[in-house]
């Protein structure tokens, strides 16, 4: 199951819903370059750089990097969706990295990613 960014920044705030939807998956966990560079986007130190990493690594994350398809993809959702919907790049790059590998996404951002219809969605509430 590929995560959102939301799941994770949930998780690191202590939210219980969270945690154990990331420890309940018994597959793969997933997470998109984009999810990856804005957890680092927002760190505020040193100390929370290194927890992250030891978080990602602990539950045996896989960083799923962009590709030529993803960025087709991705380019058609914003193209498709961001007038009516309001739907923005990384959501977008997020979306398509989900679909071509083939997994679920799982986010407590239903909204940002509904006008998406081929896209398989794992909510949960914070």
């Amino acid at each position: 199951m590929l995560f959102d960014t939301d799941v994770l920044i949930w998780c690191f705030k202590g939210n219980e819903n969270a945690a154990k939807r990331i420890d309940s998956d018994s597959g793969d966990r997933l997470l998109s370059i984009v999810s990856y560079m804005e957890l680092f986007q927002g760190v505020r130190s040193s100390r929370e750089k290194k927890l992250i990493h030891s978080f990602l690594s602990e539950f045996d994350f896989t960083v799923l990097p962009l590709s030529e398809n993803i960025g087709k993809r991705a380019s058609i959702y914003i193209e498709e969706y961001a007038l009516k919907h309001g739907i923005q790049m990384a959501d977008a790059l997020i979306a398509a990295t989900a679909i071509e590998n083939g997994t679920e996404l799982c986010t407590s951002n239903y909204k940002h990613f509904k006008c998406i219809e081929d896209l398989s969605l794992k909510t949960f509430k914070p």
